[in-house]
């Protein structure tokens, strides 16, 4: 439950920064995962991808729904970076 409300906070912090504050907006986008994956600084054309892939009702904005899919999608994807570091270890 804990983690569900942290995703939450999270979207909801950057989604109060311009128009509709329960979407996010490109530029809201670009700043979330610029905290979250922790870069210094992310190309336009990445986060146009990103807002592609997310935006499935086509509304230029992703909403907390959408957003759902990427934090599952980057889940999936530290889970087979671990297991696979575990499996060169031998572990």
């Amino acid at each position: 439950m804990f983690i569900c409300l942290h995703k939450r906070e999270v979207f909801h912090h950057y989604s109060g920064k311009e128009g509709d504050k329960y979407k996010l907006n490109k530029g809201e986008l670009k700043q979330l995962l610029t905290k979250l994956l922790q870069l210094k600084k992310i190309r336009d054309q990445l986060v146009d991808k990103i807002m592609q892939d997310l935006d499935i009702n086509r509304d230029n904005e992703v909403d907390f729904n959408e957003f759902v899919v990427l934090v599952a999608a980057l889940t999936v994807a530290c889970n087979d970076f671990f297991e696979e570091q575990m499996r060169k270890k031998g572990e």
